[in-house]
């Protein structure tokens, strides 16, 4: 579709440009395929619209070559600008008209004055002159203002006809043209800030690498081919001069009168005919361009006798001929009449070509040597201006090729492989909650990318790796789950256990687990011990608030049950079942490793009767050296006991048992623990309805 689009823009740029020049339209119009391609197709298309467009143009002009690195700028400006303002407000397009404008008018003018004769254009042109007169200013001020406003109503036109298809296209189309010059689902520009974003820290990044890479080997391609370019002139051009200097040097030997070469020699100018010669010489010499210097010698051991001298504009008598280096080294083949070489010498700034062609009497016999120099130091301006447009011409064609392998490089390479490497990224930063895998297997399943190459088999491991991952956490989630309700089951019925042999304490571990949950979630919503009270922790302690008696599985029934009031010894006895307690979760630690829970469990069933003031037993802990989870277990088990029936005793009511908790705050309870307990009351009071019908 965007090569379509290409072809469609270029025919158009191309059927308009042949009518303005053939009916002599100050205008072009060839940039308005190009402007429209690169706002509805992107940077590629519209690049190559333009390139192919100045191409095909040359057809029938022959300096439109000269302006297509100009249209392949605009087309870029044109891409980036859509995407980063678009034309929907009528201020963007003015502002685009008068950028594209002034840029392709004030390069457009320079190029013309410098390069096609402009000086001579604008002479001929009548608006030229009229501004020029009008303003009183200098010729090239007035071409160059009328070349920036012919090419705001250029660009103008262009632009509205891009606006106008941009309105009339569905913007479904349109996002179906875009996402065709994509390799995965398209990036808008903030997705694209943002994975630059994301890889700023990289040292060496890709697509600067890349970029590089390419900008480099491009440059080199334009380089070598103006190099070849220039090299294949100068070649061709030093051949056909010395095609022509052999041509000269063959009329002149025509001419000249062989017999009297020794007469021209012994007696110079004095001799008959000398004159008339050297003027026939001379006049055969300026029919030639090329032939700088032309003159006739005669070659001896020790020096060379001049016979004609043809570079200079007066005659002059002949003299002898000192040899420089070059001579010397084919003197043996002259002096014994062979034919030599062309003699190149001096560099590229002063370079010279000295042909030799030998001049033979009736007997065939070399007596002198016609030599003729070519000289290319008056094609340096030429060759300059050559160089200069060859870069020109090749410049649009350098644009197309780093344009296109730059965006090939960025839609099958970079902004994939970045894209990966992103979502890959979230996998270890964003955690491995279930909720998280699964959003980070869509995020990445959304690239879609479609590279059809190692690329693109890449994309699909990391698929099928993340989905593996993301499944095998499910799974074990699934299993870590019903081995935490297998232990939960197993807490329980161990408490059961002990409960079961307690006749007093109906649901007892049902009720304190919910009240240690409600004084736990309290801290943690007031602040309280934020270091201390994570997820986790409150995990732990919940599940572990029923083991806090087990301990009372080593008293025997008849102390546990005992109807009446307990003996001092029989208090003893029944106070060991904290140390009991605290033995069986330690066990139980050593035996089930990386249960950390339990570790809550040993410190709630040891340290439960602790009191803040230190008056409890087993240790005589006071204040914060109880542990936590025992602090919030001592208010929950005597809250339950006090507002549950006991052989030796009834409920209190919920008033009184309230004030009681409210009195040993800070002597037997942590006030911390107490102030969120009696701020729960509400909760507090569906637990006991729930259980005790109060």
């Amino acid at each position: 579709m965007r090569i379509w689009l290409a072809l469609i823009g270029t025919t158009v740029n191309v059927v308009l440009a042949f009518w303005m020049n053939r009916f002599g339209f100050p205008l072009y119009l060839d940039t308005i395929g190009t402007i429209a391609v690169s706002a509805i197709g992107g940077l590629f298309p519209g690049i190559l619209t333009a390139v192919a467009t100045n191409a095909l143009c040359s057809l029938f002009n022959n300096n439109a070559i000269y302006f297509g690195f100009i249209n392949a700028l605009i087309a870029l400006f044109t891409a980036w600008f859509i995407r980063k303002f678009s034309f929907k407000k009528f201020k963007y397009i003015i502002f685009f008209i008068l950028i594209a404008a002034l840029f392709s008018g004030s390069i457009s003018a320079i190029i013309e004055w410098i390069l096609l004769d402009g000086a001579q254009m604008a002479k001929k042109s009548e608006a030229v002159e009229l501004f020029a007169s009008a303003m009183g200013i200098r010729q090239f001020w007035a071409f160059f203002i009328y070349k920036n406003l012919l090419s705001i109503i250029d660009k103008g036109i262009a632009a509205i006809v891009a606006w106008v298809l941009l309105m009339i296209i569905p913007d479904s189309r349109l996002e179906e043209i875009e996402k065709g010059s994509w390799k995965q689902k398209p990036l808008t520009e903030e997705d694209i800030a943002e994975l630059k974003a994301w890889g700023k820290e990289t040292r060496s990044r890709m697509r600067n690498r890349t970029t590089l890479t390419i900008f480099a080997t491009s440059l080199l391609l334009v380089i070598v081919t103006g190099w070849i370019g220039f090299s294949l002139y100068f070649r061709n051009s030093k051949e056909d001069k010395t095609v022509d200097a052999v041509n000269i040097l063959r009329l002149c030997d025509e001419v000249i009168d062989h017999g009297r070469i020794n007469a021209y020699i012994s007696e110079g100018e004095a001799a008959e005919g000398y004159l008339e010669t050297q003027k026939l010489l001379r006049s055969i010499k300026e029919t030639s361009r090329n032939v700088a210097d032309l003159y006739f010698i005669k070659f001896d051991q020790d020096s060379g006798r001049l016979i004609f001298d043809l570079g200079y504009d007066k005659e002059e008598t002949p003299e002898r001929v000192v040899y420089d280096e070059n001579i010397k080294a084919i003197l043996p083949q002259l002096l014994s009449g062979e034919n030599v070489e062309p003699l190149e010498h001096g560099s590229i700034d002063g370079w010279m070509r000295s042909v030799f062609y030998p001049i033979k009497d009736s007997n065939g016999k070399v007596v002198c040597y016609a030599v003729a120099d070519v000289s290319i130091t008056n094609m340096r301006e030429y060759m300059k201006m050559f160089f200069i447009r060859a870069t020109i011409i090749l410049l649009g064609f350098f644009i197309l090729v780093l344009g296109h392998n730059l965006w090939v490089t960025n839609v099958t390479m970079v902004y994939p492989i970045k894209s990966m490497a992103k979502c890959v990224d979230n996998f270890s930063h964003l955690g491995y909650g279930q909720e998280q895998l699964d959003k980070n297997v869509k995020s990445i399943r959304a690239l879609e990318i479609e590279t059809q190459d190692e690329v693109q088999q890449l994309y699909n491991s990391i698929c099928n790796m993340t989905l593996n991952l993301s499944e095998q956490m499910r799974d074990l989630r699934r299993l870590s789950d019903t081995t935490a309700k297998m232990q939960d089951g197993l807490i329980i019925t161990m408490a059961d256990m002990v409960e079961n042999r307690d006749s007093d304490t109906g649901a007892h571990i049902q009720k304190t687990a919910s009240y240690v949950k409600i004084i736990v979630e309290g801290l943690k919503k007031k602040g309280y011990y934020a270091e201390k009270i994570t997820p986790k922790f409150i995990s732990d302690v919940v599940r572990s608030a029923p083991l806090h008696d087990i301990g009372k599985i080593n008293i025997s029934d008849a102390i546990l049950n005992k109807p009446g009031k307990l003996t001092d010894e029989e208090y003893e006895v029944i106070k060991t079942h904290t140390i009991a307690g605290k033995k069986i979760m330690e066990d139980a630690i050593s035996t089930v490793q990386g249960e950390n829970y339990l570790k809550e469990a040993r410190n709630m069933a040891a340290y439960h009767h602790e009191r803040w003031d230190g008056n409890g037993y087993p240790e005589g802990l006071h204040g914060e050296v109880i542990p936590l989870s025992a602090r919030i277990m001592a208010v929950a088990d005597v809250f339950d006991a006090l507002t549950s029936p006991r052989v030796y005793k009834p409920a209190f009511p919920l008033d009184k048992a309230l004030a009681i908790i409210t009195e040993e705050a800070g002597k037997q309870f942590d006030p911390k623990c107490v102030e969120v307990f009696l701020e729960s009351l509400p909760e507090v009071k569906v637990i006991l309805k729930k259980y005790n019908n109060m």
